[in-house]
């Protein structure tokens, strides 16, 4: 059978078909032996994807191998998870990878860090109670598994940078070692020490530095050390001098990093490899957006690259000349663009460089001429591949219009023109989506050109109908052409013919159109009325409770007929008649009780048997026999390291031989030469084709002094766009997403909680509140971070000890055989707080509520914010405090809110207060709800005052998800009818400590620290109740067995449950 599997993975490789030997793979995995197993793993995860039905199959061949004492076979398991194991299976392996990362063996538990990796890639919201063990892998004493964890950490910082602004130190220092050689050559790749890891940390470094000055200042020294010491004589020094730019580039500048970035990319630029040109520009184009005159230095190289004979060069070098584009200089840039795409055949460079042409003619645009020539051009040369916005924008931007009623008329006169001449040229063949755009617009605008005849537009219409490359969706947009200019027309014999000819035409929808055009002309008054001029932006009233069709179901339903009922209501009536797969392993099935009152064989309150504990989102509900093994009384002989675990110590590993990096700094040494320049009494000696070039740079780069402004890519252009759209759409802005949550069953809100929490810790304790800095471009975010404890007593690790002079730590990085969590001290961040003499403090009316204490957002000299959260019974209640702690007034002091995805404020997000008096406090309050689930979010604002001169402040707040959670008052009987109505569910097993020995003490713990409502205790299950406000519900189900806690959510939103679940196992994990 493995030389089987072996020759149908080759079959596979080939591109042939071998669905028939899947289920051998599984079986091979599952019955043989060692070597039989690992080919049938490797089979396995080629074969099989990880939405792939049969991997449910390879489950519990997975959970039993992560029990097994043989190492090979934890290996081979732990690759397969890395690799397909599919999402809702998570749960039934988690804790068993979590025990992994305690493992005596390295790989192990570097296998154990990569698994988590994909399952924070796949379900980031199971493995969020764990984030403290990925900075235990991040210590770890093997650099193999904190190498691993890199990989974690810098997808959590691209999501979140704030919450990890503790480990730069941590990061810095490991950096700092792996440039200067102190790990195992083991690590080197032709003499350059970890250049992987190298780059790993570089990106992190560049994300935590971005905009923060303080953050950015640990990282000035290694990364002057990682210039210097990179040889430029391979292409992986090539690869670490990049991530180095980019970085030095990325965090708060500094002018002295600046300068050898500068003069490391002109030597790349300059290089006459063509790799090493091509990273250059590469560079050049990243660095462009904060040193725009960088690109005037090197204006003649690029010049020469726009004729490379390398397409990549050619390309990058255009991209470059994007991002530098202005209002003087794009009609050059654009031609050569355009020119570039003439001679191109890739379809991704024609896509790419398309949408760029598009979205530059649309900004800079110098005259309509010029727009609608260079858009004609886009969709000629960009063909059918073009993006489907592209021509949707440009209809759009006909459509709205500009502020200008005169320059609107003349941009669709000059398009009706263009594309009348346009289709003067019979044989010529156009892109579809050409095609689709001139018929739109000339049956929209015909009537602006009056010296044309509608006729003659119909009978050019007409004879595009008859090509036989037109398609079916082409001559759908032709004929509803032809319908709006017939409509604006009394009589036509064009339209008649093609009436009489599509009326017996092959294609379906054609022939519908003939006949809807032929009634339609019957009645001129319907026909214009139905199809007004210049409507294509008016706004349209749709019913979207189709109440027009209350009449008919109240006649049905009196008729006997059945209610309506939802597709979620129907799947779960539908599982319930059918007998569902018990996904539950062996090993935590939960036995069968007897209540304490003697009844036997009572279910849940809901009517439903909850015997599978283990599938993350699962929609089946219903009656299930639950046949799971009787344990009681059965002596364990066997754990999950075997009978008789023999765990190994490792010993310690010798220090490698360094790897002698020879420094070499010709590339930071050598002076990037200034561009030729013209001078007086040279004219004579330049050759023709240096004059051309001296002309082409002079049009290219024009624009690009200190004073002028650059197109960034995602920033705002100083100079005035062309075509400013204005919109004739009402918008509305309604937020229905919450909504779309209301739940029919009605329920009352429980009092709140007395264990609601009303303080928060100072510096010295486990809770950091770091204040913002008055600093407009350095701030702070008000947060919780949870201080990292590193472990006391370790073994020496290889690597260096020697950092005693570093002024963050005076202990090395890894003394103790570990890394030390290195962090800025309480009293440096208690310091960076100002003292301020007034002390505000909530109203009367308002202090009888839960409430947290009153902390620091943000001060300056003149004026500091104050916040303090109030937990009401209907929503969240910012209170935010303004001080004048001047001696003086303050004068038009405004407050306002950001826009955030997450939360919304009830009423207006801005206060404004006219005057605050001297040594006053003034105050706001804002209700605040989350419009869209997050388990941590953070609402931005900032605050305006006028005092000697007009002064900005920035402050932000955290919010979690518990500060919007109420408990739910419900009875047993309306919590079964409830849950069967939720079809989003998530489930989890959770082991219990030894404090929460029995249900009871469990559910005390959940109710008290999330503010649930109990609903009911039956047997060993408990049920429990809560919503997200307003009134969106989450039920709760719990039962224990043997140490272990299964928690079930249900609720109408998708994302509650996980959130949810992280909140219930970060309690229980801490109690």
């Amino acid at each position: 059978m493995k030389e089987c599997m072996v020759r149908l993975i080759y079959c596979e490789m080939l591109g042939y078909e071998s669905s028939f030997g899947y289920i051998h793979a599984i079986k091979l995995a599952q019955q043989g032996n060692l070597l039989e197993k690992r080919v049938g793993y490797l089979a396995v995860s080629l074969f099989l994807h990880e939405n792939h039905e049969l991997l449910l199959l390879l489950v519990n061949t997975v959970v039993k191998d992560l029990q097994s004492t043989n190492l090979v076979e934890v290996c081979m398991a732990l690759t397969v998870v890395s690799q397909i194991f599919p999402r809702e299976m998570i749960p039934a392996v988690l804790p068993l990878i979590e025990d992994k990362l305690q493992h005596s063996k390295e790989i192990i538990r570097r296998k154990a860090v990569q698994a988590l990796y994909k399952f924070y890639l796949i379900a980031p919201n199971q493995v969020q109670h764990i984030h403290d063990k990925f900075r235990k892998a991040l210590c770890d004493r093997d650099v193999g598994v904190m190498a691993a964890s890199l990989h974690i950490y810098l997808q959590m910082i691209k999501e979140n940078s704030s919450g990890y602004k503790d480990l730069t130190g941590s990061f810095v220092t490991i950096l700092k070692q792996v440039v200067g050689g102190k790990l195992s050559a083991d690590f080197n790749y032709h003499s350059v020490p970890a250049p992987w890891l190298q780059i790993q940390l570089l990106r992190i470094l560049g994300l935590l530095g971005k905009d923060d000055p303080r953050t950015s200042e640990l990282m000035y020294d290694v990364l002057d050390e990682s210039l210097r010491r990179a040889e430029i004589n391979h292409n992986i020094t090539y690869a670490i001098l990049f991530e180095c730019v980019q970085t030095i580039y990325t965090i708060y500048p500094k002018s002295e990093l600046l300068e050898k970035a500068a003069k490391c990319i002109g030597k790349f630029v300059l290089s006459p490899k063509i790799n090493l040109k091509y990273l250059g520009l590469k560079a050049l184009t990243y660095v462009i957006q904060q040193d725009p005159n960088l690109a005037l230095q090197h204006q003649m190289t690029i010049i020469e690259c726009l004729d490379h004979p390398d397409p990549i060069i050619k390309r990058e070098t255009l991209e470059l000349l994007y991002r530098i584009t202005n209002g003087q200089n794009v009609v050059v840039i654009v031609q050569k663009m355009l020119d570039y795409l003439k001679e191109s055949k890739e379809e991704y460079a024609v896509i790419n460089l398309v949408g760029k042409v598009a979205d530059l003619a649309e900004k800079y645009a110098p005259n309509n001429e010029w727009f609608i020539q260079t858009m004609n051009a886009v969709f000629s040369v960009g063909g059918d591949v073009v993006h489907s916005d592209i021509p949707n924008n440009f209809l759009r931007l006909l459509a709205e219009g500009f502020d200008d009623g005169k320059e609107d008329h003349q941009l669709r006169m000059y398009a009706v023109q263009s594309y009348l001449a346009l289709l003067e040229e019979e044989d010529k063949l156009y892109p579809q989506k050409f095609l689709q755009v001139m018929s739109w617009v000339l049956g929209e605008y015909f009537s602006l050109v009056t010296d044309v005849d509608p006729e003659v537009i119909l009978t050019k219409l007409h004879s595009l109908l008859k090509k036989t490359f037109v398609t079916s969706e082409t001559k759908a947009w032709i004929m509803a052409a032809v319908t709006k200019i017939a409509s604006r027309t009394s009589c036509s014999k064009t339209v008649d013919e093609l009436i009489q000819e599509l009326s017996s035409s092959l294609d379906t929808c054609l022939r519908q159109y003939a006949f809807e055009l032929k009634h339609l002309c019957e009645d001129k008054a319907l026909m214009k009325s139905l199809l007004p001029f210049d409507a294509s932006c008016n706004d349209l009233v749709v019913d979207a409770s189709l109440s027009f069709l209350d009449g008919f179901v109240a006649e049905g339903l009196a008729r006997g007929a059945a209610p309506y009922k939802p597709h979620h209501q129907r799947q779960e009536e539908k599982l319930s008649q059918e007998k569902a797969l018990n996904f539950e392993p062996y090993g935590l099935s939960f036995a069968s009780s007897v209540s304490s009152s003697g009844v036997t064989g009572r279910q849940s309150p809901t009517g439903l048997s909850f015997g599978s504990d283990t599938s993350a989102n699962s929609a089946e509900t219903g009656h299930k026999e639950t046949n799971t093994l009787k344990l009681e009384g059965v002596r364990k002989l066997w754990g999950k390291e075997g009978n008789l675990p023999k765990k190994e110590n490792k010993a310690g590993k010798g220090k490698g031989d360094e790897p002698q990096t020879v420094p070499c700094g010709s590339l930071l040494a050598g002076q990037v030469g200034e561009p030729p320049a013209l001078q007086p009494g040279q004219g004579a000696s330049l050759s023709e084709e240096d004059k051309e070039k001296q002309q082409l740079a002079s049009t290219l780069f024009i624009g690009l002094g200190s004073s002028a402004g650059v197109s960034l890519m995602g920033k705002a252009d100083t100079a005035t766009q062309k075509f400013k759209r204005k919109s004739k759409i009402n918008e509305t802005q309604q937020s229905e997403e919450a909504s779309d949550f209301q739940n029919s069953a009605a329920s009352d809100f429980g009092p709140l909680l007395d264990t609601v929490p009303t303080n928060v810790e100072d510096c010295e304790g486990s809770t950091h509140t770091r204040l913002r800095k008055a600093s407009p471009c350095s701030s702070d975010i008000v947060e919780d971070n949870l201080a990292f404890e590193t472990p006391q007593s370790l073994r020496k690790f290889v690597l260096d000890d020697r950092l005693s002079a570093n002024r963050l730590s005076q202990s090395s990085l890894f003394a103790a055989s570990n890394i030390e969590i290195l962090q800025p001290s309480p009293s440096a961040q208690c310091g960076s707080a100002r003292e301020t003499p007034l002390v505000p403090s909530l109203p009367e009316e308002l202090e009888e509520l839960p409430h947290s204490e009153v902390v620091g957002l943000c001060q300056s000299d003149a004026l500091a914010l104050h916040l303090c959260k109030v937990w009401t019974d209907d929503s969240l209640l910012l209170i935010v405090f303004v001080s004048n702690k001047t001696t003086s007034a303050l004068t038009a002091v405004n407050l306002v809110f950001e826009e955030t995805e997450h939360f919304q404020i009830l009423e207006s997000a801005t206060s404004q207060f006219p005057v605050i008096e001297a040594q006053s406090v003034e105050r706001c309050q804002k209700y605040v709800r989350m419009s869209k689930v997050c388990t941590q979010g953070i609402l931005s604002g900032s605050v305006n005052y006028q005092s000697e001169m007009e002064t900005r402040l920035e402050f932000s707040v955290t919010l979690s998800l518990m500060d919007f959670i109420r408990p739910m008052e419900m009875t047993t009987e309306d919590f079964g009818k409830l849950w069967l109505s939720l079809s989003n569910d998530v489930k989890q097993n959770i082991k219990m400590s030894s404090c929460q020995g029995s249900l009871s003490a469990a559910l005390d713990t959940l109710q008290q620290k999330l503010k649930l409502h109990r609903v009911d205790i039956i047997g060993n299950e408990g049920i429990l109740a809560c919503q997200l406000l307003p009134s969106v519900p989450c039920l709760l189900h719990c039962r224990t067995h043997s140490g272990m806690l299964a928690l079930w959510f249900r609720s109408p939103c998708a994302a509650l449950p996980d959130g949810l679940l992280y909140q219930c196992q970060k309690v229980m994990e801490e109690s």
